[in-house]
């Protein structure tokens, strides 16, 4: 897959990505319901209508419809549906914004996108910002498609063995930092799908809030009393200095700024990418981070560029088309590999609910250990190769042949050969116009609050995105070997689990989803799109229902057990879990797990219904509705 760069306005796939492209385009009641989301599903599992089981096995033969009299405030609070446009982010603050953009302002998808970014990069920076990287995915009214690859890339000088004997510094500190690609990414998505909206309008909202301040919110105040965040934070000037009073790390209300961020980011809204990559910016981070020990030069900067394709296409997925990222993220092929063995399945929507979790699960471990043979495709030989393989029929009768209803195996059974992928944080967002048109992004500094590291002139925190590259020496006597394919190399990019998509049926927009959550981003997105998409869930039930994940190794089905920040309990139902362990699953709750942030589009014969906009309880996030411009200016036929 060739890079193109940017303002190049033409774009080049090689031709066996094509191929594969080709390959894959050619393939072509209503439930009682109580004040209490527990009891629902009690009454529901009593009526034989559970799924008990994984986030979306909850329901079978729900109508998805909820009233108002049925929702709690804070579920009111978690779903908006609006003819005008809606956005889904993991911050109330960054969803109203954006939805300021594509109300009052008329803007576009990918303007309110670019907005939404930023603003997440100043009030949820444990997770995303302008020292990171992303993955969008944009469509078009009229169905034509781009993805934005604007995932990090290692440094110049970065070779796989740089690392050795000082593995613990891939972690975190300088040398874990790889090469922003977020601003670049969004100037140029803003430049071929946006400028409805002047890019310095985007970037003013945020600019305030780092200049001014804005309260601390639950998810950031909970990552700040995490041990190994808050020492984190103590040990860089930079970050003690933003988030601690100088004793204590700041508390939930506490109010946050960061001068130099907004110094920056007004540098960014008057000269856009050249701002950040060639002049004053670029030139105050590499200066921070050599000094700091780092290895980055200004021309790693300087001559970054984003790769934009067209999307890697997924057709008849359960009678849906799905259209995402191709790797270095592992998302779209995962995602596909799981379904393609599920639809093998002809009873699906009316087996035992217990019985297909147990088969959703095998077919995850068959895709956690087949993704590790993925990576960079402009690095790597033979990643079109391993997609092809991934996403086809063949493949998944196989693999469905070797799924025992009876029981589970070992980690050996799954042909798992690698170590998996120990990506963490992210911020997903997903927002649809009142044109048709619709983004969906995923943004990350990996871990919490990346590298650690936030560069002292412009206040921009860095991410370690360099700990998702696999080491030569980064494997035990206790664990499997590192994956070749994902080994650091100069302007490489490291392997991901960001998913971020597009969802169409007859040609028309059904959804956008997407999750933050590292590794189990994959498990968390495909268990949404079936509860809503497959088992006809309401948006809020597919969301909020409890999932479960799996890592390979250990070799442990983790099942959510967690009070989120509103009070209510997430928890897997007993009965489920008894059953699982019944077929010899290991099972482990878990206090954490994915934030999935959902927009869906229905139809009723021919009239389009309103848009339902789901942001995720687990992280506290509110989704948002666009209020129409009083007199908005003429509809674009396309943002192509």
């Amino acid at each position: 897959m060739d890079r193109v760069a940017l303002r190049d306005p033409f774009l080049d796939i090689e031709k066996n990505v094509t191929t594969i492209h080709d390959k894959l385009k050619s393939r072509d009641s209503e439930i009682s319901k109580t004040k209490s989301r527990r009891n629902r599903i009690a009454i529901a599992f009593c009526l034989s209508l559970v799924l008990v089981g994984i986030s979306g096995f909850t329901f079978s033969g729900h109508t998805g419809q909820e009233t108002d009299d049925t929702k709690s405030n804070d579920e009111k609070e978690s779903i908006v549906t609006s003819k005008n446009g809606v956005v889904a982010a993991d911050h109330e603050k960054c969803s109203e914004i954006g939805a300021d953009v594509l109300g009052r302002l008329d803007g576009t998808a990918v303007d309110a996108a670019v907005a939404v970014a930023f603003c997440l990069g100043v009030v949820n920076p444990t997770s995303s910002g302008i020292g990171g990287g992303a993955f969008m995915v944009v469509r078009s009214s009229n169905g034509s498609a781009l993805t934005y690859d604007m995932r990090e890339t290692a440094p110049s000088t970065a070779h796989q063995d740089m690392f050795e004997g000082k593995e613990e510094e891939i972690m975190k500190g300088p040398l874990s930092v790889a090469v922003p690609g977020e601003v670049a990414g969004l100037y140029e998505a803003w430049t071929r799908n946006g400028r409805r909206v002047d890019w310095k309008l985007l970037v003013e909202p945020s600019i305030k809030l780092a200049r001014d301040g804005f309260k601390v919110g639950s998810h950031l105040a909970f990552a700040l009393t995490v041990p190994d965040v808050a020492n984190k934070v103590m040990n860089d000037p930079g970050l003690k200095n933003v988030f601690t009073d100088g004793n204590e790390v700041l508390k939930k209300g506490d109010n946050c700024t960061n001068a130099k961020l907004a110094e920056t980011l007004e540098k960014v809204a008057e000269k856009g990418m050249k701002a950040f990559y060639e002049e004053d910016v670029a030139e105050m981070l590499v200066d921070d981070l050599n000094e700091a020990g780092g290895n980055m030069t200004l021309d790693d900067l300087r001559s970054y560029k984003v790769n934009v394709v067209e999307p890697m296409v997924v057709d008849d997925v359960l009678g849906y088309k799905i259209q995402g990222m191709w790797p270095p993220s592992s998302g779209t092929p995962s995602f596909a590999m799981v379904m393609n063995v599920m639809e093998r399945y002809n009873d699906l929507k009316t087996s035992d609910r217990n019985l297909a979790l147990h088969r959703l699960i095998e077919a995850m471990k068959y895709m956690l250990a087949a993704r590790m043979d993925l990576g960079d495709p402009a690095i790597v030989d033979g990643i079109d190769k391993a997609v092809e393989k991934m996403v086809s029929k063949s493949f998944a009768e196989k693999i469905q042949e070797e799924i025992s209803d009876d029981t589970t195996y070992d980690p050996e059974h799954y042909l798992d050969k690698y170590s998996q992928l120990k990506d963490q944080g992210t911020s997903h967002f997903s927002v649809v116009d009142r044109y048709g048109n619709a983004v969906s992004m995923t943004t990350t500094v990996n871990y919490a609050f990346g590298s650690g590291f936030m560069s002292p002139s412009t206040g921009i925190i860095l991410n370690n995105q360099m700990a998702d590259f696999s080491i030569p020496t980064g494997g035990t006597s206790n664990s499997l070997p590192p994956a070749p394919a994902n080994y650091i190399a100069p302007h490489k990019r490291p392997l991901s689990s960001m998913m971020p998509l597009i969802i169409t049926k007859n040609n028309e927009l059904a959804g956008v989803i997407g999750a933050s959550g590292g590794i189990y981003i994959i498990p968390a997105v495909i268990q949404v799109f079936l509860n809503h998409f497959v088992f006809d869930m309401s948006p809020l039930e597919a969301v909020n229902s409890p999932r479960v994940y799996h890592k390979l190794k250990p070799n442990e089905v983790l099942y959510e057990d967690w009070k989120v920040y509103n009070g209510d309990h997430i928890l897997l139902e007993e009965d489920t879990r008894k059953v699982l362990e019944s077929k010899n699953h290991v099972l482990k709750l878990t206090k954490q797990g994915a934030i999935v942030q959902l927009v869906v589009q229905n139809r009723v014969g021919d009239t389009k219904t309103d848009l339902t906009a789901v942001s995720d309880l687990r992280k506290g996030g509110k989704p948002a509705a666009a209020i129409a411009a009083p007199a908005p200016a003429p509809a674009p036929s396309s943002m192509f």
